[in-house]
């Protein structure tokens, strides 16, 4: 009878093919050390945050909760309105807060601080001081000139360098000899200058407000014309006063920002 012996274990083939590679325990250990060391991060990661979570001081609250309206107020104060419009959106109590007429007077204050003009629109009675920042803001971005933005300021008006030399002897802006020439705009659509103005010389003089639209909304062309002269380009400055020019004379208006009301169209 014959008796075959069965091996357990790995073959010798398969033990002489390991003979030329070296594992040590300590290889060994080290393969398997960037997961166990992540695991164990992991682990008192987990720890510290059970941790604080008991205290109290590692949960994430609500910093309104936290602090209280009177203290997030102070905070908020110090913030640029961008940043204030955006805590709006957080939830309601924190639009309750960021909303706040107390926060948001200082806000139209820097706003509205070295601006020529106010927007009359801005100033409604009842108005809310958050919408009161917001009407401003897109009104000081527009650049179309109404009837209400002539009449309610004053403007300052001089002859530009192409016209003949006799119209700027008689412009004091030119020739240093006392300030700038006004005009005055009035909703019958009339003109008028000061009394002893030289250029003026009491000659009737009306203007017009002249605005081309094309497809959904868009401006084609906006001037403005005295008389027969030629057409005036408008434009916006940043501070929020208007300028107004053709190749003869320019216009630009004389600041009022302490004007009661405002200005402007509502």
């Amino acid at each position: 009878m014959v008796t075959t012996a069965t091996r357990v274990g790995p073959s010798p083939h398969f033990l002489a093919g390991l003979g030329s590679c070296s594992f040590s325990n300590s290889s060994l250990c080290g393969m398997r050390k960037p997961a166990a060391q992540g695991k164990m991060i992991g682990m008192k990661r987990k720890r510290e945050r059970d941790s604080w979570d008991e205290d109290g001081e590692g949960s994430q609250q609500d910093p309104l909760e936290v602090f209280g309206s009177d203290i997030m107020m102070m905070i908020l104060s110090h913030l640029d309105a961008r940043s204030v419009a955006l805590s709006l959106l957080v939830s309601r109590a924190w639009h309750g807060v960021a909303s706040s007429d107390r926060l948001w007077t200082s806000k139209c204050e820097e706003l509205w601080h070295g601006k020529a003009h106010i927007p009359r629109m801005s100033q409604m009675r009842g108005l809310s001081k958050l919408a009161a920042y917001s009407i401003s803001v897109m009104d000081g971005k527009r650049a179309r000139i109404t009837r209400d933005d002539l009449c309610d300021h004053a403007w300052y008006f001089h002859f530009n360098k192409a016209v003949p030399e006799y119209w700027l002897n008689l412009d004091p802006s030119w020739k240093g000899t006392g300030p700038p020439m006004r005009r005055y705009f009035h909703p019958d659509g009339s003109q008028t200058a000061d009394q002893d103005d030289k250029v003026w010389g009491g000659h009737e003089s009306c203007y017009s407000v002249v605005t081309g639209i094309v497809g959904e909304s868009k401006i084609r062309s906006h001037y403005v014309r005295i008389n027969r002269w030629p057409s005036m380009v408008v434009a916006r400055k940043d501070d929020w006063s208007w300028a107004m020019s053709n190749h003869l004379y320019s216009y630009s208006s004389i600041p009022d920002a302490d004007k009661e009301g405002g200005t402007g169209p509502y």
